[in-house]
């Protein structure tokens, strides 16, 4: 009657275990906070944000600043948007899903968004990646006046509904609170 092992666990259970968001990245510069859902399987499998290559992500903050970050490096990535002013991190602390699609999220316990907000005093906007990020980020944000909350469409492959300009038209509106 002990614990069992991976092999007798039913097909799927490790895939559909509790997943967790990563650290979030800021510093006391970050004027425009980014908010994804959590991570998908590729980005859990490095640590990384963003790490599918099929996801839009960095090519379409790229467009916001201007700069080529699908080339770079994670870190220099990483380093590119703190020094534009951007922070990342997920609405979604916790949750269990099968497979990377947002739809299938159940049993979330959200980030302390509120906290990490109050906490960054240069912050003007805090923009949702995609309509779970907003749905779980944004009644928790909903009563800080000084910071204005921006959906986006979502930079996931598999939000096809806008082509990637469609998108970039949109993410570029984050532009104005980087200034």
């Amino acid at each position: 009657m002990g614990s069992r092992s991976r092999s007798d666990q039913p097909a799927g259970a490790a895939l559909n275990a509790r997943k967790a968001s990563f650290a979030p990245v800021v510093d006391g510069n970050t004027r425009v906070l980014i908010l994804g859902s959590l991570p998908g399987e590729a980005s859990l499998a490095v640590g990384r944000y963003y790490a599918n290559p099929r996801n839009q992500f960095w090519r379409l903050v790229g467009g916001v600043i201007a700069g080529d970050l699908p080339s770079q490096d994670y870190h220099a990535r990483l380093s590119a948007l703190l020094g534009h002013g951007i922070g990342l991190w997920d609405a979604i602390g916790s949750a269990t899903r099968m497979g990377s699609l947002d739809t299938a999220i159940r049993d979330v316990k959200a980030n302390a968004l509120a906290d990490l907000a109050m906490a960054l005093p240069q912050l003007r906007a805090v923009a949702f990646n995609g309509a779970k990020a907003a749905a779980i980020g944004a009644p928790q944000l909903a009563g800080m006046e000084a910071v204005e909350l921006v959906r986006l469409p979502s930079s996931s492959p598999a939000h096809a509904a806008l082509s990637f300009n469609e998108k970039l038209a949109q993410w570029l509106s984050l532009r104005k609170f980087l200034l």
